[in-house]
Order: structure tokens, then C-alpha cells, then sequence
């Protein structure tokens, strides 16, 4: 019988806020990619739903409650994680108040960064390309 080696399953957070357009991200405490801003995410727990997996994730990551979610995009790319073989599929959620957010598990810090300025900050993985194509939708968001 052939072995079967399948991707990973992850989710990623993109939370945000409209009143003065901001993204919210958190360092890596953990590698790969220590040090480096994230979206909140991780990996879907067996028996969990992603949608359920993104808010638990989120809420470990930042403290924060994600009501409403929206799917934003699938991201697959085999060297997207140098581990090995990750998909992730990242959810959007706007939270009107990105200053409660509190790092904890896997994140060190909690960062709020200007929808100017979250491009020029080291990302880790694939997630200057999600805030990349997250952001060609503002106009849809903000």
C-alpha cells in the first residue's frame, strides 16, 4: 500500500479595525520565524471546524473574542512553511478595538500596525502576501 503524505491544516487571522484603518499582528515567540510579525493562526485541531480553529487560535494568540469571520483566501503553497507542507486558509474579522489585544501562547507581543506602514515590517511565512491581498480589497472594507 502507498504511504500517503498530506499538507497540514492551519488557519490565519486577518483582524483588523476601520475607525483609523489598522491590522493587528503578533511576534512569533516560537520558530520558525522567531521574532518575526504574524497573523494570528495555527494548526486545526482533528475534529475541529477551521472557522472554529481560526477563532481559537486567535483568542490564544491575542485574548481576543472573533464573532463574525469571513473567509478571505486559501494559501497552499508547498514552501509556504519551512517545516514542511502547510495550507492554511485565512479568515478576515474586523474588531473595533485592537487595543485590548494581549499576546499569550505562541505570541510574545501584539502589535497594531497602519495599513501604510504593516508592509514594511518582517513577516513570517507566506502573510506578506494574505496582508498584501487582504489589503487590495480595502476598498471593500474600509
Amino acid at each position: 500500500m502507498p504511504e500517503f503524505r498530506n499538507p497540514a491544516l492551519t488557519v490565519d487571522a486577518v483582524i483588523y479595525r476601520r475607525s483609523v484603518p489598522a491590522l493587528l499582528l503578533i511576534r512569533r515567540k516560537n520558530q520558525p520565524f522567531q521574532g518575526f510579525w504574524a497573523l494570528p493562526g495555527g494548526f486545526v485541531e482533528y475534529g475541529e471546524t477551521v472557522e472554529n480553529a481560526c477563532r481559537r487560535e486567535a483568542l490564544e494568540e491575542t485574548g481576543l473574542v472573533l464573532s463574525e469571520i469571513s473567509l478571505l483566501s486559501v494559501y497552499s503553497d508547498p514552501d509556504r512553511d519551512p517545516r514542511f507542507h502547510t495550507v492554511s486558509i485565512v479568515f478576515s474579522a474586523y474588531v473595533p478595538d485592537l487595543s485590548k489585544a494581549v499576546a499569550s501562547d505562541d505570541a510574545c507581543e501584539t502589535g497594531v500596525f497602519d495599513l501604510s506602514d504593516v508592509l514594511n515590517q518582517k513577516l513570517a511565512f507566506d502573510h506578506r502576501q494574505i496582508v498584501r491581498d487582504f489589503l487590495s480589497l480595502k476598498h471593500l472594507i474600509f
